[in-house]
């Protein structure tokens, strides 16, 4: 319940999302032509939501029964959720023309994941990271095989839906066990609780199931199976999107969770659980990759190693851990957003052009292209000066600083691994004849989409400290 209408505005990136879809549910059924309308509504929504959480920052609130929280890095969040959320719907305006899906309802399923997101990152209740997430979920399995078509989508879709309710059981059985020792699922009350319930083994046994449900949602490993098969048998656009905006909302929820143990020497228990997932994740993703041929799944085995990286952030226990996380979380998106972007570009009618050979001479037929995915390799790979290099950055202080300085060398270690299957791409553009034929679609909206990805991952590693500057003052 809203006590003034501050508490009103505070909220309005909700509301503002919320009243989007509804208006998007009636264009849908009563316009003809919807699958155009669809995508600009859709923008249009995500930016002004995205932009007045941006403005309303500093508007700390809890509202709802202290249910919901609102303002400082929640609304970084949603900025990261909104802003991801609005390329990948100008990206797939002319994409799903090739791909045989151009439905409005793809738009509105978008946009209920999006909430999903929003509802998760924002909340002070342990139900209210579940109702988010079941949002956000069932919107995913429905868009991961929204071509039904496709063996390939129904195939991710299954796989996505299995393994993500095998997720859900984690989570669900470690919040009931947290509610009968806690007898409560705020957030605040199993903090001032915490003095009694740190040395109850049921109590701990909840925290780590719901950090193992949550490590399927990032995709780390070993929860990581079903990565590979749903980012390549998905849409592009919609790869791209579990793989920032779905990752970003599962890491604000254990954020949510780990705000508890940061003041609290419970964190010290799951230090070497979240240490040795994270050394897992990182090498089993970058050693892997190097064998893909496919282009998606090589990103898919990417996206795995990036979660231990930030993982790092969870081990060290600390908020300069945290705080590299949003900061993390922030470039990923951008990163492999213009990345998978550019894969929808040049990807063909029944996937064709995803394998790596397809991308030999690209350089020579479309050297934008060939441009702008070299800077986001670059940039995945962690080299200066670009926003990937300062993402892991933050993350390797943030572990130095908890005294955790083999496990940041191993992130170096990793790095150095990855910097192989990125730079391979670059060298097959720029370095190699052409093998095969390559036809490319134009789409003015989806090369747009892709600078604008661009452009934010060179800015952001121009002058870094902005952002994080922003994201740590709500620590103070």
């Amino acid at each position: 319940m809203l006590n003034n209408i501050q508490e009103f505005y505070n909220i309005l990136p909700l509301v503002i999302l919320g009243a989007g879809i509804l208006v998007s549910l009636l264009i849908e059924m009563y316009f003809n032509k919807s699958e155009a309308v669809l995508p600009w509504v859709s923008i249009i929504v995500f930016l002004a939501s995205g932009f007045y959480a941006l403005a309303t920052v500093n508007s700390i609130s809890v509202v709802f029964q202290n249910m919901l929280a609102t303002g400082g890095n929640v609304n970084v969040f949603y900025f990261i959720f909104t802003f991801g959320a609005a390329i990948v719907s100008l990206l797939s305006i002319d994409y799903l023309k090739k791909y045989g899906t151009y439905y409005g309802e793809y738009y509105l399923l978008i946009q209920c994941s999006v909430l999903g997101m929003m509802l998760m990152a924002g909340a002070k209740d342990l139900f209210v990271i579940f109702l988010g997430l079941e949002v956000m979920s069932v919107s995913f399995y429905a868009l991961a095989g929204i071509n039904r078509k496709r063996l390939n989508a129904n195939e991710a879709s299954l796989k996505y839906f299995l393994l993500g309710a095998f997720a859900t059981g984690f989570i669900v059985y470690g919040i009931a066990l947290i509610y009968g020792t806690a007898q409560s699922t705020s957030i605040d009350v199993i903090t001032s609780k915490f003095t009694q319930l740190q040395h109850n083994l049921l109590f701990d046994a909840g925290v780590l199931l719901f950090l193992i449900g949550f490590s399927f949602k990032i995709a780390a490993f070993p929860f990581h199976m079903w990565v590979p098969d749903v980012y390549h048998g998905s849409a592009s656009t919609i790869g791209g999107l579990f793989s920032t905006g779905g990752k970003a909302a599962a890491f604000s929820a254990i954020i949510v969770m780990i705000g508890i143990l940061l003041h609290n020497t419970i964190g010290n228990i799951f230090e070497p659980y979240l240490a040795v997932i994270a050394v897992l994740s990182m090498f089993f993703g970058s050693i892997v990759a190097i064998s893909q041929t496919n282009i998606k799944r090589m990103l898919a085995y990417s996206s795995i190693s990036h979660a231990g990286y930030m993982i790092i952030g969870l081990a060290a226990g600390n908020y300069d851990g945290i705080a590299g996380i949003i900061f993390y979380l922030a470039v990923y998106t951008f990163m492999n957003l213009g990345a998978f972007g550019i894969v929808a570009l040049i990807e063909g009618r029944e996937e064709a052009n995803l394998e790596l050979k397809s991308y030999s001479g690209l350089a020579s037929r479309s050297p934008m292209l060939a441009a702008l995915l070299a800077i986001v390799m670059f940039s995945l790979a962690g080299i200066p000066p670009f926003a990937g290099f300062f993402g892991k950055y933050y993350i390797f202080i943030a572990a130095i600083k908890a005294h955790l300085t083999w496990l940041a060398i191993a992130g170096v270690l990793s790095s150095v691994i990855s910097v192989y299957f990125y730079i391979r791409v670059v060298v097959l553009m720029y370095f190699r004849e052409t093998e095969t034929e390559l036809t490319l679609e134009r789409s003015n909206t989806g090369l747009l989409a892709v600078i604008i990805s661009v452009l934010l991952v060179i800015v952001i590693g121009i002058a870094p400290g902005s952002l994080i500057g922003l994201i740590t003052s709500f620590f103070r």
